[in-house]
């Protein structure tokens, strides 16, 4: 597994973020319209968000046990890098779960 540029993260990020508001500033007959277009909807974004994050504390603890293996060619700088980046992505994706569950607090006070 290749090591991830910082750049490119952001960009992923921003590109879902400009995908994001623009299922959700469309109404219902819309949205499923470009979801029937090939266009992913909330819910595969964030499934695909959760695997992302999966995957990346996979390799993370995969790094680890070879180094703990004592496996030539793990270098420790190698191991917390990887350890780091699990880290960010977790708390990443905990704060997008926090401010979700917000939005729907705050959906389920609004009064009809």
């Amino acid at each position: 597994m290749s090591d991830i540029d910082i750049s490119q993260v952001l960009d992923q990020m921003r590109a879902m973020a400009a995908r994001a508001q623009g299922a959700g500033a469309a109404d219902g007959a819309q949205s499923a319209q470009g979801a029937a277009a090939g266009k992913p909807d909330f819910s595969a974004l964030l499934k695909g968000s959760i695997e992302s994050v999966n995957a990346t504390q996979k390799h993370a603890g995969e790094l680890t046990e070879k180094f703990q293996a004592g496996e030539p060619g793990t270098d420790v700088a190698q191991v917390m890098v990887a350890l780091q980046k699990a880290s960010v992505s977790f708390e990443a994706m905990k704060q997008v779960r926090n401010k979700l569950v917000d939005a729907y607090q705050e959906i389920m006070r609004m009064q009809v």
